[in-house]
């Protein structure tokens, strides 16, 4: 069943000011089974379509299922690992994302398409964060499931996953779960990412 009280947010504790969209944004399991709505939805790709890409080529394609057309949803369902389809039941929206690997330009492989879907999804999840959306990304997914499923051509790659949703109540989450969405985020400290002029791994 799930759980109707909302979980609270959790803002990411920055070292420095950053926006508040890039502060509030992070990665629930525990979904409300609220719909979206279809004009907000399409806000989200919106913003997506616009997100920068090499040759503008937009290399990004999606499949969306909407839990209320239960058949498509369980299909799309289905391209989940077993981990992520026993959270990720209630999110009112899945998303398979994809790459298109070879440039429309002159055929040649496109080793940046990954990297440009990568910005499609942050726009997408920016935009979704703005109206009290949530987007949980999952690497876990059966790509040659879902190619078999959606016969999809030789030159475009199932990448991964995302949920949309609005947030819902942990006590909706098995224990070991529950634990990791109400624990604090962190992330490495910025002198373990950047190097001033010279390589420090």
């Amino acid at each position: 069943m799930q759980a109707t009280d909302e979980q609270p947010i959790k803002l990411a504790d920055t070292e420095y000011p950053i926006h508040e969209l890039l502060q509030k944004r992070w990665s629930p399991r525990a979904f409300s089974e609220k719909s979206i709505d279809t004009k907000l939805l399409n806000q989200l790709f919106e913003a997506a379509r616009w997100a920068p890409s090499s040759y503008n080529e937009q290399p990004w394609r999606f499949i969306i299922a909407r839990k209320q057309d239960q058949e498509a949803y369980e299909q799309l369902a289905s391209v989940m690992n077993d981990f992520n389809q026993s959270w990720a039941a209630d999110a009112p929206v899945l998303v398979l994302a994809l790459t298109k690997t070879t440039f429309d330009l002159d055929g040649r492989d496109n080793p940046h398409a990954g990297h440009d879907l990568g910005q499609a999804i942050a726009h997408l999840t920016f935009e979704a964060t703005k109206h009290d959306l949530y987007v949980h990304q999952m690497a876990g997914i059966l790509p040659k499931k879902a190619r078999e499923l959606y016969e999809i051509p030789d030159d475009y790659k199932p990448m991964t996953m995302f949920a949309i949703g609005y947030k819902g109540n942990p006590e909706s989450l098995n224990d070991k779960l529950q634990k990791q969405e109400t624990s604090p985020r962190i992330r490495k400290d910025l002198d373990e990412i950047v190097f001033d002029g010279e390589w420090e791994g």
